[in-house]
C-alpha cells in the first residue's frame, strides 16, 4: 500500500472514530509492519484433492461477480464503507480490470462477507509465480455482526469446489502471521499450509524471502511448475 493511501485510511479512520482510537490503531499498525511481517502461505491441490460437495444452509446465497457493473449499489456501498470509500471504489475498479472476481456471501439476502479470486496472476508481485491454471484468493472479508458463524469455511470451500469442477489447477491464499482468525479459517479448509513468506520494494524492484514447509503438488498437464521444494529462497522482481 503507498504512503498516500495509508494516510488517507487513518484520516478517514479519525474522523470516524476520534483521535484515541486512531493513536491505537497506528500503534497496532507499526507493530504489526516491524515486528509481524511474515505472511503465512497456503494452497489447495484443486487437481487431485477430493473436495466436499459445500452444501450450504438455505439461508446462504454465494454469488459471484466478474463485471463492476454487476454489482449492485447496495453491495458496493457495503464493502466500501468499513474504511474508506474512495479508496475502496479504486481498488475494486482496479481488481475488476484485472480480470479479478469478487465473490459475496449473503444471509437472507443481505451482504455478510465476500472474497476475491484472481487467476493465472496476482494483483500485486507475489512470493513466486502462479501457473495460467491457478487461483489466488486474496482479502477476504466477513463483517463483524456476521462472525462466530463459519461463513468463511462456506465461503472458502464453496469456491473451491467451483473452481474444481471447472478444471482449475491449485489455489493460493495467505494471512499475516498476527491474523488468528484468518489462520483458524484456512485452518478449516482443504487449503494446506505451504509456508511463510516476506515482501519488501525498493526502487521498483520487490524483494522475496519465502520458505517451504512442504513441496507443492505439481499437475503433470501443466508446463507452469513450482520448485518441488524450496528453503530460505530469495528472489527479486520488478514492480507490476
Amino acid at each position: 500500500m503507498s504512503l498516500s493511501s495509508s494516510i488517507s485510511r487513518f484520516t478517514d479512520y479519525f474522523k470516524r472514530h476520534g483521535f484515541a482510537a486512531t493513536v491505537r490503531r497506528l500503534g497496532l499498525w507499526a507493530r504489526r509492519t516491524l515486528f509481524s511481517s511474515r505472511m503465512v502461505l497456503f494452497y489447495c491441490d484443486l487437481a487431485t484433492q477430493s473436495l466436499p460437495t459445500a452444501d450450504m444452509p438455505s439461508k446462504l446465497k454465494v454469488e459471484r461477480i466478474k463485471h463492476q457493473s454487476d454489482l449492485s449499489p447496495q453491495d458496493l456501498k457495503e464493502i466500501t464503507s468499513f474504511w474508506n470509500p474512495k479508496l475502496g471504489r479504486r481498488k475494486i475498479e482496479e481488481r475488476f480490470e484485472l480480470g479479478a472476481a469478487v465473490w459475496l456471501i449473503k444471509v437472507e439476502d443481505n451482504l455478510a462477507g465476500y472474497g476475491w479470486t484472481l487467476q493465472g496472476r496476482t494483483v500485486e508481485p507475489h512470493y513466486f509465480p502462479l501457473g495460467r491454471d491457478d487461483v489466488q484468493f486474496l482479502d477476504f472479508h466477513v463483517f463483524p455482526k456476521y462472525r462466530g458463524r463459519a461463513l468463511d469455511w462456506f465461503l472458502m470451500t464453496h469456491i473451491l469446489y467451483r473452481l474444481a469442477v471447472e478444471g482449475r489447477a491449485r489455489a493460493f491464499g495467505e494471512a499475516a502471521e498476527w491474523n488468528k482468525a484468518s489462520l483458524s479459517s484456512f485452518a478449516m479448509t482443504p487449503f494446506r499450509r505451504l509456508g511463510w513468506g516476506r515482501k519488501f520494494t525498493v526502487l521498483g524492484h520487490t524483494i522475496v524471502y519465502w520458505s517451504a514447509d512442504q513441496p507443492v503438488p505439481q499437475r503433470q498437464a501443466s508446463n507452469d511448475k513450482l520448485p518441488a521444494r524450496v528453503s530460505n529462497r530469495r528472489t527479486s522482481q520488478e514492480k507490476a
